[in-house]
């Protein structure tokens, strides 16, 4: 059985409680695991940071990885730059002989491909820091407040929650009185996508889908 420990990572404790990123992250993995991964398959562990990814001191990344060198699973992430945004740690990762990592956006690429996008994605954020860097101080010159465009960010972001709890709420009169019945998360999703219910993207549901709404509501 191909087995496999999950290593989410989100920049600020603020996405942390919110689950601003992780919904992403999440499901690219089910994507990953439903279509590219070997069967049968095994999640044996999930850990999640709330740090930078210039900060490698992480200790969720740290006892991942200690389980992944102790049982020989594979480290599934979803981008690369959820496990560090530096060329050098993911290369020091990848020469590892007891660490095997897989990228759920990138499920066919071996370590020379990751390795190489590593680097332009590093040269890319620094092009994109420099020319942020850039705008916001061409923006101070001509007198632009640059305050307010946080604020819209702010506002915009409350909106999302507002509508992700609305929707939570909504489900779970479906999704409530099926776990009290002691139906499983994978028969809850089974019976919502046979009812035509659909998730807040459009798409079917799985059984961490159901186990998000549970978790959003405080089921």
């Amino acid at each position: 059985m191909k087995r496999y420990v999950i290593y989410t990572r989100v920049s600020t404790e603020e996405q942390g409680r919110s689950g601003l990123g992780l919904e992403a992250q999440r499901r690219d993995i089910d994507i990953f695991l439903t279509n590219y991964s070997e069967e049968p398959w095994e999640v044996i562990g999930e850990f999640q940071d709330v740090l930078s990814g210039k900060n490698d001191d992480r200790p969720q990344l740290a006892s991942a990885l200690k389980t992944v060198r102790e049982t020989g699973a594979e480290l599934l992430v979803a981008k690369l730059d959820r496990l560090s945004r530096k060329v050098s740690f993911i290369a020091a990762l990848m020469d590892d002989p007891k660490v095997r990592l897989r990228v759920a956006s990138m499920p066919n690429a071996d370590k020379f491909q990751l390795h190489i996008y590593a680097a332009l994605a590093e040269q890319e954020r620094d092009f994109i820091s420099k020319r942020t860097k850039a705008a916001l101080q061409m923006a101070k010159e001509k007198g632009v407040k640059l305050g307010g465009l946080r604020d819209k960010t702010m506002k915009r972001n409350e909106a999302i929650q507002r509508k992700a709890n609305a929707e939570a709420e909504k489900v779970m009169k479906v999704i409530g009185p099926l776990r009290e019945a002691g139906q499983t998360l994978m028969a809850i999703a089974t019976t919502l996508n046979d009812m035509e219910v659909k998730t807040s993207r459009g798409g079917n549901w799985t059984a961490t889908q159901v186990k998000r709404v549970l978790e959003r509501v405080g089921s």
